[in-house]
């Protein structure tokens, strides 16, 4: 682990960071290993590497849900991260923000459906990107090169919209146990 990183730690626990810091993983902690790993994989995909940090924390959090400062003594990473961290995945709706009955803090969580939730979000822009590539087929002539090219990816969008919808209809119903094959 960075240097950096358990010296924001070691402030933390300094400054009382509440029980949240006895949750710290320590750099050899397999949970710890394991965030990091998997993030490390989300952030290959593209995915912002605290906001990879932070997703997974709250993905193998028993209750679901962190407070900032919990987040910021178990990754290791300044309030300031967290902030910015949990901004980003709210926008993405992966992670909500909730106050609990007593408390003064902000929680955050991710909701239940979260997959489900970003295939239909990513379903609604495949939909807008299918649109506008049919509104370039038509400025740039469907008989020409870039036409072609254009109807062709246009053809992919739509096919994958469908696909990804009839898959959210049979996750439902697995879910609910009425898919074939499915234990009761």
């Amino acid at each position: 682990m960075a240097e950096g990183a358990e010296a924001e730690a070691a402030d933390l626990a300094a400054d009382g960071a509440e029980s949240a810091a006895d949750m710290a993983a320590g750099p050899d902690d397999a949970l710890f290993g394991y965030i990091e790993r998997f993030a490390a994989v989300l952030v290959a995909a593209g995915f912002p590497p605290m906001p990879a940090r932070v997703f997974v924390a709250l993905l193998v959090t028993d209750s679901g849900r962190l407070s900032a400062a919990e987040l910021a003594a178990m990754l290791r990473i300044s309030p300031a991260a967290v902030s910015g961290a949990v901004r980003y995945l709210i926008q993405l709706g992966l992670v909500h923000k909730e106050r609990v009955p007593g408390s003064r803090r902000d929680y955050y969580r991710m909701p239940g459906t979260m997959w489900d939730d970003l295939i239909r979000m990513r379903d609604q822009v495949m939909g807008r990107w299918t649109a506008l590539v049919r509104e370039g087929i038509d400025l740039v002539g469907a008989d020409t090169p870039a036409g072609e090219r254009m109807a062709e990816q246009a053809a992919f969008l739509e096919f994958a919209t469908k696909e990804l919808s009839e898959i959210l209809t049979r996750w439902q119903k697995y879910r609910a146990g009425d898919a074939p094959g499915q234990p009761h």
